[in-house]
């Protein structure tokens, strides 16, 4: 599952020949129809964790176009970005490509992608946010969500039952009271939270859960909004916990943390929902005792209502060169509709849906994932989004502000004034 953006900057050249070719503005389904073949271009998740979901597929469209052929090709992330860039100039593109959700914007924004009509496709009505903002541009709709993947919070059983905390906390207020009987308890060497201040996914959490944003539109022109009095709340609350509970290296991101926590000096992590387990994977797992001890739960929020998690996935869309729109869509239709959303979730993965999403909520199996997911916030779909990503400006002002380099107040006005500069840029 792809959380950054990572190709969407630097095609500009060859997305220009892209746009005067393209397909049909209005989203026509009917181009293509008639096709004899069909290519899908997938990530390997696919290929070695739910391949009966794509033949499923595959017999769905058959029957409906006798004697079509149907190939798939299976990329890795990286593999996958560079190889689409290379071809979506040229007539060779494929069919349906599954794109990360953050991935989206840049090719949208360059007319790589064919727009489709939302109403035709199942459980369109009850998209996650989060997925849903990922497909939408201008406006118009330009994929499908597929898939989803949330952030929780995830602790030590053992450590939090050694200060007396039998549960989980329910609220913000029992969370840190918890914690902050743990650091005091283990010391200044250990992370009561182990948070990571370039961390922007937790810490745009903490700024939407106080009623901020990264930035807003405003008569179509988008404008950083992080000195916000809404936004600064969510930051200095975010430093708070940074300085109070984090006492590693207040220069690194997250890319590791699931590694640090398996070495057992820290109680907590705030992150994707696969973290915790994967620390508790005896390769990663230092302490022999992360096995059965790891406890999974809703992050709640200052707010008093549970935290908005920044909601990762991926979405399949068509490229605009593609000669069988239509049949494409239906593949699409019959990989991510309703039998399709009961397979992905038998795999292990949160449904596009909020529908599916609330039958989640019975089972203690899913229960914290599908909670968690249910308030979440995307990226600003604004034009020059990945240039923001590309210059790492939320990094910056979060290091800037976990070190004491710079105030809250500074470095989130900095931030907006570099936002402010490429945002609107094409």
């Amino acid at each position: 599952m792809k959380r950054k953006l990572t190709a969407a900057i630097g095609i500009a050249g060859m997305m220009i020949s892209i746009a005067a070719c393209g397909g049909s503005d209005d989203g026509d389904s009917a181009k293509g129809a008639d096709a004899k073949e069909l290519t899908v271009w997938l990530t390997v998740d696919a290929q070695n964790n739910w391949p009966t979901l794509v033949k499923a597929a595959d017999k769905a469209v058959q029957k409906k176009h006798p004697g079509i052929k149907i190939k798939h090709e299976y990329y890795g992330w990286p593999d996958k970005n560079t190889k689409l860039d290379a071809v979506l100039a040229t007539d060779k593109v494929p069919d349906v490509v599954e794109m990360g959700n953050t991935e989206m914007l840049g090719y949208m924004v360059k007319g790589a992608f064919a727009p489709v009509e939302a109403g035709k496709f199942d459980n369109s009505g009850a998209w996650l946010d989060g997925l849903k903002a990922s497909v939408t541009y201008e406006g118009k709709t330009y994929g499908v969500p597929y898939y989803a993947g949330g952030r929780v919070a995830n602790w030590r059983k053992d450590v939090a039952a050694s200060v007396g905390v039998k549960t989980p906390p329910k609220t913000y207020k029992e969370l840190t009271a918890a914690l902050d009987k743990i650091q005091k308890k283990e010391g200044g060497k250990f992370s009561a939270w182990y948070q990571p201040t370039r961390d922007w996914y937790a810490a745009m959490s903490f700024v939407y859960d106080a009623g901020g944003s990264i930035a807003k539109e405003d008569g179509g022109t988008w404008k950083g909004s992080l000195s916000s009095p809404e936004s600064l709340k969510g930051l200095r609350e975010f430093k708070k916990v940074v300085d109070s509970y984090m006492h590693g290296d207040k220069t690194k991101d997250e890319s590791d943390r699931y590694i640090v926590y398996g070495q057992g000096k820290s109680a907590m992590i705030f992150g994707a929902a696969w973290e915790g387990a994967t620390s508790a994977d005896p390769k990663n797992d230092k302490t022999g005792k992360l096995k059965d001890n790891l406890e999974n739960f809703v992050m709640p929020g200052p707010s008093g209502k549970n935290m908005p998690v920044f909601l990762g996935g991926s979405d399949l869309a068509i490229p605009v060169k593609s000669k069988a729109q239509g049949v494409a869509a239906e593949w699409i239709n019959a990989f991510t509709g309703k039998d399709g959303q009961k397979g992905l979730i038998a795999k292990g993965n949160l449904p596009n849906n909020k529908t599916d999403l609330a039958t989640l909520k019975d089972d203690p199996a899913t229960a914290v994932p599908a909670t968690a997911a249910e308030s979440n916030w995307f990226v600003p779909m604004a034009p020059g989004w990945g240039q923001v990503e590309k210059a790492q400006v939320l990094q910056k002002m979060l290091q800037n502000i976990g070190t004491g380099k710079k105030s809250v107040e500074a470095a989130a006005k900095e931030a907006d004034a570099a936002i402010d500069k490429v945002i609107n840029t094409k």
